[in-house]
Parts: C-alpha cells; sequence; structure tokens
C-alpha cells in the first residue's frame, strides 16, 4: 500500500511542483519544450538502447547461454522508457537514470543478485487427475484431500558434467 500511495499521491504532487517552479524560471512554453524534448531523447536512446540489448541477447541464445542479464536490462529499459514518457522532470531524470548503459548494467547487476531461478530447486509436486472438489466447493491443486494423487519426491542429476565427458575421453 504504500507504494501504492507514493506513486499514485507523492509523485504527481511532486511533479507538478517541480513543473511550476520551473515554468516560473524559465516560462511555460520553454518548460513544455523542455518536456517533449526529454521524452524525444529517451525515445532515441531506449530505441538504441534495446537493439542493442536484443542484439546482446540473441547473441548469448546463439551461443546456448540463457541472456537473463539481457532480460533483467530489457525490464529495466521498459520501466525507462514509462517514466521517460510521463510528463515531468523526475519521472524524467529516473528514466534517463535506467536507459543509461553503466546505470542500467549496474541495476540489472543488483536485480540478478535478488533473483531466484525457479529450475534451482529439486524438488517438485506433480498430481495426477484435476481439480477435486470437497464439502466446500473445489479444492486447490495440491490439497491432499482434492480426491487425485499427489506424487511428492526428490529428484537427482544423473548426468555426468562437461569435465567428467572430458576426462573419458
Amino acid at each position: 500500500m504504500p507504494v501504492f500511495l507514493f506513486l499514485f499521491i507523492v509523485m504527481p504532487v511532486a511533479e507538478l511542483v517541480v513543473l511550476i517552479k520551473v515554468g516560473g524560471m524559465i516560462g511555460a512554453l520553454n518548460t513544455i519544450a523542455l518536456v517533449f524534448l526529454t521524452a524525444i531523447i529517451g525515445a532515441w536512446l531506449l530505441r538504441k538502447q534495446g537493439l542493442q540489448t536484443l542484439l546482446r541477447a540473441n547473441q548469448r541464445l546463439n551461443s546456448g547461454e540463457l541472456p537473463a542479464k539481457e532480460v533483467a536490462e530489457g525490464l529495466i529499459l521498459a520501466v525507462g522508457g514509462a517514466m521517460l514518457l510521463t510528463p515531468g522532470f523526475i519521472t524524467d531524470a529516473f528514466g534517463f537514470f535506467c536507459l543509461l548503459p553503466g546505470t542500467r548494467h549496474w541495476l540489472a547487476g543488483q536485480a540478478m543478485k535478488r533473483m531466484v531461478v525457479a529450475g534451482q530447486s529439486r524438488s517438485f509436486h506433480f498430481q495426477a487427475g484435476g481439480f477435486g472438489s470437497g464439502p466446500f466447493g473445489p479444492q486447490r491443486p495440491f490439497d491432499r484431500d482434492a480426491g487425485g494423487d499427489i506424487i511428492e519426491g526428490e529428484y537427482q542429476d544423473q548426468t555426468e558434467s562437461d569435465r567428467d565427458r572430458l576426462e573419458k575421453k
């Protein structure tokens, strides 16, 4: 709830205050022109940086690697682009922060530290059949009394590593 309060109440009010103060200093038409100029520069920068990120992701995919950092950078570019389309100087500053390569790489690195890869867990659940029905309506898929069989288990990866295969040759 505090995030939404900030995004929908505090941020627009702060943007209005900054726009009014800048408009008082340089004039209304110059302020509007500056807002349009930042949007145009931001769109150009977003296109350029987005294409570079897409090409890097494609190269990593072609080499058999997962482009995780490029995906994170793509999300950051999308957020930055949305901020640049929002009229105001505060959101433009954050948008340019997301679009500049140095800060974007840093943000992507921070995001990668916090990401949890779903495939790392070696335990899984499998339910045969569909959703069961209980006395109070449909049950969730993994409830034990759902009427379906639940198979719980763990697995161990039995494939040889690349080093083991090379040593055998």
